[in-house]
């Protein structure tokens, strides 16, 4: 495992971001970890996770991009933090591009996006928190292909999260980010997943934060929510 990958686990549970004990999900699944990126609140934390962003979208889609979409309302602050340190970490300057839950409908910048507004030729990343159903692509991606003149004109070159849960996406064996790629046909990512975690904070770590009971309460959930 990559070493920012290992720090940005450190870095989750440090933040309070992901935690471990039993949560009730959306879907109502009773869950052993919950990740919350709300948590991140602090100028320091934000830099920090822009840069762990960066370096995930580098490594899995080069820069091979010209703009980081980050859906409303939590993809704004993930986007704007990540073009910064990719600017920082990379020379790049990306641009970055929201949509807005109720369109504007005055001034210069009145529309549907916020920040840059997407055109024809601009090849794009979606960058998320995490995804669990695969649901929230359903309205984003409309979203940016509305944008063109052409069909096609407008790539997404791929969708990052920060987690990859591994389970079972709704209506189906396989992942939420699985079932994205295969239905819309780009790859998504995830800077790490929750084998990752396992790997570094129980199989290699201390046993500390995942202890036996929450190994075996996850063993447990993956055995019944676990994608294929």
């Amino acid at each position: 495992m990559e070493q920012y990958k290992k720090e940005f686990i450190d870095f989750m549970v440090e933040c309070e971001v992901l935690k471990f004990g039993s949560f009730t999900l959306k879907s109502g699944r009773q869950s052993p970890f919950f990740m919350n990126a709300g948590a991140y609140v602090t100028g320091s934390q934000l830099a920090r996770l822009g840069e762990y962003y960066a370096k995930a979208i580098h490594d899995n889609f080069g820069d091979d991009f010209d703009v980081l979409f980050g859906p409303a309302y939590k993809g704004i602050p993930l986007a704007t933090a990540c073009v910064i340190a990719y600017s920082k970490l990379y020379g790049k300057e990306v641009k970055y591009c929201s949509d807005r839950k109720e369109e504007k409908d005055h001034g210069a910048d009145k529309g549907a996006l916020l920040g840059y507004k997407i055109k024809d030729g601009d090849r794009v990343v979606i960058i998320e928190d995490v995804t669990t159903s695969g649901k929230s692509i359903e309205e984003t991606y409309p979203k940016i292909k509305a944008q063109e003149t052409t069909p096609g004109a407008i790539k997404i070159v791929g969708e990052i999260v920060s987690l990859n849960r591994m389970e079972r996406a709704a209506d189906s064996t396989k992942s939420a980010l699985d079932v994205i790629a295969e239905k819309y046909g780009f790859p998504a990512r995830a800077i790490v997943s929750m084998a990752d975690v396992v790997d570094a904070l129980y199989t290699n770590g201390d046993k500390k934060i995942i202890t036996d009971d929450i190994k075996t309460a996850i063993d447990a959930y993956y055995k019944e929510y676990g994608a294929q």
